[in-house]
């Protein structure tokens, strides 16, 4: 089937330039505060690491994350009967398949291409959904994978775990001057307020990248089972059991739940909310089952 061009290429490295520049940026002010250019060198060199492990390792740091363990054919024969029919329709390699230990019903893509990917399904989600609803929310990552948006998805995850680890070293880091407190420079001030505005950047970056491509993959994944009721049934189920269940919120899923096909923490969505409604998304895939009959 036809995957879609979404130019990602060019998206995750204004990503990683942005990035850089952020990284400069604050080097720039430390370094203006404290009177040592050293501190420009430091950024640049994390900026430097960060590439390099958002591309090469995108995939290892989502499932770490999660605590996601590799599951065999022998182990999970449903669950891979269900990818490898899936990734033979679509004429597209097969990913490697991980579980994570959550009770939280939930599943995502990960890795730098087709050929380095990964699909995780979480315990909570075997639990409660069919094969048919499984095969639904398995059409869905694999879209996600073919129409390599994980790669994209994957950088902004690794960004957002690295802007906040930067927030939370200026907030203590204070940013002190060169002659007790006099003179400019970030500050303490500026050090806080950089550390309260980086987890809104790190969220308009995902929320940037997720809503959309969440009504895509639900679009191209149902075509690729060919039952979008099923996964309208299975994105009903998550929200209801998320409810009761949610995913206990830290900085290491945090990072990784705008890759998710829902939202694990069941919260209230907002504006910046990184995935559409249930409510739209179930109606989106009744309108193409009704188109398909028709």
């Amino acid at each position: 089937m036809t995957q879609r061009r979404y130019h990602n290429g060019l998206k995750t490295a204004f990503l990683l330039g942005g990035m850089w520049a952020l990284l400069l940026v604050i080097g720039g002010l430390i370094a203006g505060s404290t009177g040592r250019s050293i501190w420009i060198w430091i950024f640049a060199g994390i900026g430097l690491v960060q590439t390099a492990v958002s591309y090469w390792n995108s995939a290892t740091i989502a499932l770490r994350s999660m605590n996601a363990y590799q599951v065999t054919r022998e182990e999970r024969p449903d669950l891979y009967r269900i990818v490898e029919e899936l990734a033979a329709r679509a004429k597209q390699p097969v990913p490697s398949i991980w579980i994570a230990p959550t009770a939280t019903p939930n599943a995502f893509a990960t890795g730098r291409d087709p050929n380095h990917a990964a699909v995780c399904c979480t315990e909570g989600i075997l639990e409660i959904l069919g094969e048919r609803e499984l095969r639904g929310v398995m059409g869905h990552e694999l879209m996600h994978v073919y129409n390599r948006d994980i790669l994209t998805s994957s950088v902004a995850a690794g960004i957002a775990g690295l802007i906040g680890s930067v927030a939370q070293f200026l907030l203590f880091f204070g940013g002190g001057s060169r002659r007790d407190g006099e003179g400019g420079g970030v500050g303490v001030i500026g050090s806080i307020l950089i550390a309260l505005l980086a987890p809104f950047a790190a969220t308009l970056i995902q929320f940037s990248l997720s809503r959309t491509r969440e009504f895509d993959a639900d679009e191209d994944g149902s075509k690729l089972t060919g039952d979008p009721l099923a996964l309208a049934s299975a994105l009903r189920k998550l929200e209801q059991v998320t409810a009761h269940r949610p995913m206990e919120q830290t900085p290491a899923n945090q990072s990784v739940a705008a890759m998710m096909i829902a939202n694990p923490f069941g919260k209230a969505r907002n504006l910046f909310s990184t995935h559409p409604s249930m409510d739209e998304r179930c109606a989106r895939l009744e309108k193409i089952d009704r188109k398909s009959v028709v």
